[in-house]
């Protein structure tokens, strides 16, 4: 129910939908794994939320506050909102619990803008996991 109303856009600000922003979001997501805090299996920027699918050894808490802090400064700047909330202060995490439920998770992920009407197909929404400059930039960073 909450996924569906999300993904309808319909509440909360749409600040996501800003491509600076989304990319901001994403470089956040990428720099994380790049330094190694955790595996990236997928994610995607829709205009008012956010999913990430991903592997780590450190706490979540972390892990979210090193995305939600960086992304949220610059979101900030850029919106003219210096020191105000950006996120929300809850994630709704979930652990994983085997390959099937991680590749249904992943699906989910990808085909969450599809669904919303965003994009026809997964690789055409341009903050996503599967879109090809990310896939490349995912396959990279697994090759590690």
């Amino acid at each position: 129910m909450l996924d569906r109303l999300l993904d309808s856009g319909s509440t909360g600000p749409r600040w996501l939908s800003d491509p600076e922003i989304a990319a901001s979001i994403e470089g956040a997501i990428f720099r994380g794994a790049q330094l190694g805090r955790y595996l990236l299996f997928a994610y995607v920027v829709m205009p008012n939320h956010v999913h990430v699918l991903l592997q780590t050894g450190m706490p979540l808490a972390r892990v979210t506050g090193g995305i939600k802090g960086v992304s949220a400064k610059d979101a900030n700047a850029r919106l003219g909102r210096a020191r105000r909330p950006f996120w929300q202060d809850e994630s709704f995490d979930h652990w994983v619990r085997g390959s099937a439920e991680c590749d249904r998770i992943r699906r989910y992920i990808e085909w969450n803008p599809v669904k919303a009407g965003l994009a026809a197909r997964p690789e055409d929404w341009r903050w996503s996991s599967v879109y090809p400059d990310a896939a490349k930039m995912i396959a990279k960073l697994a090759s590690k």
